[in-house]
C-alpha cells in the first residue's frame, strides 16, 4: 500500500490519471557519469516528451508529515539542562528514546540523538546545538521524523570537523529515516566535517529560511530530496543539492515543486542519481569546479531532466543542463551560462514550451536527437549553436560536414523559435535535419571554417522559417527534394545592417538586421518558389518581428548585394549534404 500524497502534491496527484513514460529513445545513450546498470537503462528508455507530471507518477512518491500537533503533548527540553526534562544525558549526549513531540530551546555544547520507533517531532524553537564530536542532530531510529522550526525562531545547528570512513552519521543534520523540515522560522546548518543535511531515505524540505554551509554535499536525500517551499540557500564545496539511490529507479531523484532555492557548489549544483524534476519555485545555481577532475554541472541528472514550470537560473563551469538519458524542456523561464555545454543529453533532448535564454556556452544544445516543438530559444556559442552527435570517433563537438551521415543521429523543428549566435556551425548535425516548422534564425560565424549551416545528411525543409547569415566557405542549403523552396545569397554585408529579401515583382518577403558581418545568406520560408529570382538589397527598414532581428515584410533599400535564383545551391558550398569539417573541440 502507498504512502498518501502531502497536501501539496494534491493538484498534480489529480493531473496524472493514465500517464505513462515507457517510449523508448532510437540509439545508445553515451553514459558520461558512473551510475549502476539499474539507471543506466532507464535513461536508454525514458522518453524525452514526459513531463513532470509523468516523471513524478513513475518515481516514489513522497514521504507525507502531519504539520499540527497539540501543545499539550509537547515536551519541553531546555538543552542548557536537558535531564530535567527526563531524556536521557551522558556526557554531552541528548538521547531521546521515546516517540513524541519535542520543543528544544537553549544552547547545547553536545549532539542529540534520536533513537526510538514511531514518529518523532523535534521543534527547534531558538536552539543552537555545536558538537565538535559528530553530528549535531543524529536521528539514528524511528519511523519517520520531521524537524519543524517554530515561528520567528532563529536555530543554529553544527558539527565535527571530521568524521571516520565507516561512520553513519556524517552530517550536521543526519536522519535515518524519512525527515520533512517545515515551520517559519530560521534554521542554519554548518557542515564541518562532512555534509550539511542528509538522510539515508527521502528528505521534504516543506517550508522554512534554511541556509546549508558544508566541505562536501549541502543536502543529500538518498531516495529522493524534494523542495516545496521556503527558502533554501546552499553553499557546499561537494555538490549542492543530491539523491544518489541508482540501484532502483523509482528512488534516487530531485523535485523542486516550490520555494526559492540558491545554490553554490564545487561539484554538481543539483546531482540525482535519476531524474531531476523542476516544476516551480525558483531555483539559482552557481558552480565552479572545486579541482580538476570535479563535476561542476549546474543541473544533472542520470536518467532525465525535466524543466516543466518555475524560474530556473544557472551559470557553470560545466555543463549547465546534463543528463546521461534525456532532458525535457516543457515550460517555465531558464537563463543558462555554461562554460561548456548549455544543455546536453547522451540521448536526446526536446524543447517543446518555455524560454530558454542562454547567454553563454562552449556549445548551445547537445544531443543524439535533438527536437525543438515549441517555446522560445535563444543562445550564444563559442563554437556550435546546436550539435547532434552520438559521439562516436570524434568527441561532442566534432563537426565533419562532407561525412556520411551517422544512423540515429537527428535534428528536427516542427515549431517553436530557435535563435543562435554561433562562433562555430550555428546548426551541426552529423546526421540528418528536418524542419517542418517554427522559425530558426542562424547568426553564424565569419570565418569560412565553419558555416551557419552543417549536416552531414539530407537537410529537408518542407515548412516553417529559416535564415542562416554566416561566412561563405562552407555554405549549405536545404536539400533539393525539400517541399519549400530556398534561396541562397553570395554578398558581404557589414555588422549592423538590415537587409531585405525582395521578390521579383518587388514584394519584401523579409528583413534581417546582421548581428555581425556576414557573406552568405540562405532562406526559406512559404514565400520562396525554386526557379524564381530574388534580391538581397540593403539599406530598408524592418517589418513585423518574427525572431531575433528577422521579420516579415519591410522595406526594401535601394543597394542592392546580391541576386540568386531559389533552389540553386549556394556558391562555394552545397546543397542537401554538409559541406566541410565543423568545429571540432
Amino acid at each position: 500500500m502507498k504512502t498518501p500524497r502531502p497536501l501539496w502534491l494534491l493538484p498534480l496527484v489529480l493531473a496524472l490519471a493514465g500517464c505513462s513514460t515507457t517510449a523508448a529513445v532510437a540509439g545508445t545513450a553515451t553514459t558520461t557519469t558512473d551510475t549502476s546498470a539499474t539507471a543506466e537503462a532507464a535513461a536508454v528508455a525514458a522518453d524525452p516528451s514526459a513531463s513532470a507530471a509523468e516523471v513524478l507518477a513513475e518515481n516514489q512518491e513522497p514521504h507525507t508529515t502531519e504539520s499540527t500537533w497539540d501543545d499539550a503533548d509537547v515536551i519541553d527540553v531546555d538543552l542548557s539542562d536537558p535531564a530535567a526534562s527526563g531524556l536521557t544525558v551522558d556526557g554531552d549526549t541528548v538521547t531521546i528514546t521515546e516517540a513524541g513531540t519535542y520543543r528544544l530551546t537553549g544552547e547545547l555544547d553536545g549532539g542529540v540523538v534520536v533513537s526510538s520507533s514511531g514518529f518523532v517531532r523535534l521543534i527547534l524553537d531558538g536552539a543552537t546545538i555545536s558538537n565538535t564530536d559528530g553530528a549535531a542532530i543524529d536521528i539514528a531510529e524511528a519511523d519517520t521524523a520531521a524537524v519543524v522550526l517554530a515561528d520567528g525562531s532563529e536555530n543554529a545547528l553544527s558539527d565535527a570537523s571530521s568524521y571516520a570512513d565507516d561512520a553513519t552519521a556524517n552530517a550536521a543534520l543526519y536522519s535515518a529515516t524519512d525527515l520533512t523540515i517545515l515551520g517559519s522560522g530560521s534554521l542554519t546548518v554548518t557542515g564541518n566535517g562532512n555534509d550539511g543535511i542528509a538522510s539515508s531515505d527521502g528528505l521534504v524540505i516543506a517550508a522554512g529560511d534554511i541556509s546549508v554551509t558544508a566541505v562536501d554535499d549541502g543536502i543529500r536525500g538518498k531516495d529522493y530530496v524534494w523542495i516545496a517551499g521556503g527558502a533554501v540557500a546552499v553553499t557546499a564545496g561537494g555538490d549542492g543539492i543530491k539523491s544518489d539511490n541508482a540501484e532502483e529507479a523509482e528512488r534516487g531523484y530531485v523535485a523542486i515543486e516550490g520555494g526559492d532555492v540558491t545554490i553554490e557548489a564545487g561539484g554538481d549544483g543539483i546531482d540525482a542519481a535519476t531524474d531531476v524534476v523542476v516544476f516551480g519555485g525558483t531555483l539559482d545555481v552557481t558552480t565552479e569546479a572545486a579541482s580538476a577532475d570535479a563535476s561542476a554541472k549546474g543541473i544533472k541528472g542520470g536518467v532525465i531532466v525535466v524543466v516543466d514550470g518555475g524560474d530556473t537560473n544557472v551559470a557553470s563551469s560545466d555543463d549547465a543542463l546534463h543528463s546521461n538519458g534525456v532532458v525535457h524542456v516543457a515550460s517555465g523561464a531558464l537563463e543558462l551560462s555554461s562554460g561548456d555545454d548549455a544543455i546536453h543529453a547522451d540521448s536526446a533532448l526536446s524543447i517543446s514550451g518555455g524560454t530558454v535564454d542562454i547567454t553563454a556556452s562552449y556549445e548551445g544544445l547537445e544531443s543524439m536527437a535533438i527536437d525543438i516543438s515549441g517555446g522560445e530559444t535563444t543562445l550564444v556559442s563559442s563554437d556550435d549553436g546546436v550539435n547532434a552527435s552520438d559521439g562516436s570517433g570524434e568527441t561532442m563537438g566534432g563537426g565533419g560536414g562532407g561525412d556520411s551521415a551517422t544512423a540515429g543521429v537527428t535534428f528536427t523543428m516542427s515549431g517553436g523559435t530557435l535563435v543562435m549566435d554561433a562562433g562555430g556551425d550555428g546548426l551541426d548535425s552529423n546526421g540528418t535535419a528536418t524542419v517542418t516548422g517554427g522559425t530558426m534564425v542562424v547568426n553564424g560565424p565569419t570565418n569560412d571554417g565553419n558555416g551557419a549551416l552543417d549536416v552531414n545528411g539530407e537537410f529537408t525543409v518542407d515548412g516553417g522559417v529559416v535564415l542562416a547569415a554566416g561566412s561563405a566557405g562552407m555554405a549549405v542549403a536545404p536539400s533539393t527534394g525539400s517541399a519549400q523552396g530556398f534561396v541562397a545569397f553570395s554578398g558581404s554585408v557589414a555588422a549592423g545592417e538590415s537587409v531585405q529579401i525582395v521578390a521579383s515583382d518587388g514584394t519584401v518577403l523579409a528583413s534581417f538586421t546582421a548581428e555581425k558581418a556576414f557573406a552568405s545568406l540562405v532562406y526559406s520560408s512559404a514565400d520562396i518558389a525554386n526557379g524564381s529570382t530574388y534580391t538581397l538589397v540593403s539599406g530598408g527598414s524592418a517589418g513585423e518581428t518574427l525572431a531575433g532581428t528577422l521579420s516579415t515584410g519591410g522595406t526594401a533599400g535601394s543597394t542592392t548585394v546580391a541576386t540568386a535564383t531559389a533552389g540553386e545551391a549556394p556558391a562555394g558550398g552545397m546543397g542537401g549534404m554538409g559541406g566541410g569539417p565543423g568545429g571540432g573541440r
